[in-house]
């Protein structure tokens, strides 16, 4: 019964990806599948969890970025501009 349900509920989502000429299905599409099916008390839920989740993994990645000592504007800095030259003046080596 579950394996019928969640293949109900996947396929309505599939249906609206490839509709709109996407590859990947995400949670918001699930979420959008169960109300659009009738299943509104399944989709509240879980679009409360979808959020909390994605708060969360964010934080995580900031933590790690912190952690590691990533500088982001760097890096969108360095993907800007491949190719950086220093030049080096006569006194500096």
């Amino acid at each position: 019964m579950r394996v019928g349900f969640i293949g109900f509920v996947t396929s309505e989502a599939s249906q609206k990806c490839r509709k709109e000429r996407r590859k990947t299905m995400t949670g918001d599409d699930i979420c959008w599948a169960l109300a659009t099916l009738g299943f509104d008390n399944y989709e509240v839920p879980l679009k409360r969890y979808l959020h909390k989740f994605r708060e969360l993994e964010g934080e995580k990645a900031a933590n790690q970025m912190k952690a590691t000592g990533h500088d982001y504007k760097q890096e969108e800095e360095d993907e800007q501009y491949p190719l950086k030259f220093s030049l080096i003046g006569r006194n500096q080596q």
